[in-house]
């Protein structure tokens, strides 16, 4: 008698390896936690690719393998053990539960599900510097992503704060295209070309000119407004935080760059705090310090990065004031809170369905 051949859901459990899906896997996002992925090895022994009806049958490389993007459906969803959710809002409102229901534990870059009851805002880096540990559960509720630039803030902040008393902290923070996904990045690369060619510009995703500009306020059509990721930004910042760093005043400003977050920090402290002592501070893990212009952070030598990279300069009209520019690879830093996120939840799970 002929021995029927195990299915792949069968040979992955057996392999002690997980299944793995990226709903929304065509998206900037969808692609990063694809790269991740790779980089840090994580055991998945299958890795399906989900989105829309505009990328079905997309061919995409992952793990040196050509695979090809497939519908999001019911079925698709069945023995996985962890789903990312780099889709846009409305499609991980629409699909998380089926997902979950399946057995399948949840983490989420959409930020669609960062107001539902059991959702919990992580940033694994932040855990780490506060030393908080992960409480296991059976069934866990879904992992929302931290805003990118509310992990660079909190870890900056967390670190100034075990060695300075901080009386204040102010940053401006300059928002990339890319965190309104390709579309995005393409309305501000047609604006720049159609501006040069004196034709009108498309405004759709932005409602206003991004194309060699800096607004603090986005066109009252924009979806979503300036002022939401601001709070946004906030609000994660004080979930991840909670009571162990001073709260921010954040201004957010929409800049004519594709990609990469860049940040102005002024922080007032107690006392007067030289340059080198500053940096010691910040140094350590995922905080990359600068001194030369050669090095100097910019939003395009932290491209590909997942470390911050920051440089500490004076402020010549306050002895107990210092700034911080800083750049970060805003895709790389969500990806890898992803990745991270779902590492932890794996480490402590049972796999499969939870009767």
């Amino acid at each position: 008698m002929k021995t029927p051949t195990p299915s792949r859901a069968e040979l992955a459990r057996n392999s002690g390896l997980y299944r793995v899906a990226i709903v929304g896997a065509a998206t900037l996002k969808g692609k990063e936690v694809a790269e991740v992925l790779d980089a840090r090895n994580f055991p998945a022994a299958d890795l399906k690719l989900l989105d829309d009806d505009e990328s079905l049958g997309q061919l995409e490389t992952v793990r040196d393998e050509v695979t090809f993007i497939q519908k999001v459906r019911a079925e698709e969803f069945r023995n996985l053990d962890v789903t990312f959710f780099a889709s846009d809002p409305e499609c991980t409102r629409k699909n998380w539960r089926i997902a979950r229901d399946a057995g399948s534990a949840i983490v989420d870059l959409s930020f669609a599900l960062e107001q539902e009851p059991e959702a919990v805002v992580r940033s694994p880096w932040i855990e780490r510097q506060l030393g908080q540990a992960l409480v296991p559960e059976l069934q866990p509720g879904p992992s929302v992503v931290a805003h990118p630039a509310s992990v660079v803030l909190a870890l900056l902040a967390l670190r100034l704060q075990k060695v300075f008393d901080v009386k204040r902290m102010v940053a401006t923070v300059f928002e990339p295209a890319s965190e309104h996904g390709q579309k995005g990045m393409d309305e501000l690369h047609q604006q720049t070309v159609n501006l040069l060619s004196f034709q009108q510009m498309p405004k759709t995703i932005f409602d206003t000119q991004v194309a060699f500009n800096l607004v603090s306020r986005y066109g009252e059509q924009s979806v979503p407004a300036l002022s939401t990721v601001e709070s946004r930004v906030l609000k994660h910042y004080e979930r991840i935080v909670g009571k162990q760093a001073l709260l921010p005043s954040l201004l957010l400003v929409q800049a004519p760059i594709f990609h990469g977050h860049a940040f102005a920090i002024h922080v007032e402290t107690d006392r007067m705090a030289e340059v080198e002592k500053v940096a010691q501070a910040l140094a350590g893990e995922h905080v990359n310090i600068t001194h030369g212009a050669e090095d100097a952070p910019t939003n395009v030598n932290a491209a590909g990065q997942v470390d911050i990279q920051v440089s500490v300069l004076p402020d010549a009209g306050q002895q107990n004031g210092f700034w911080l520019w800083a750049a970060a690879d805003n895709l790389r830093i969500a990806a890898s809170t992803a990745v991270e996120c779902a590492e932890t939840i794996i480490a402590t799970r049972p796999r499969g369905k939870i009767q």
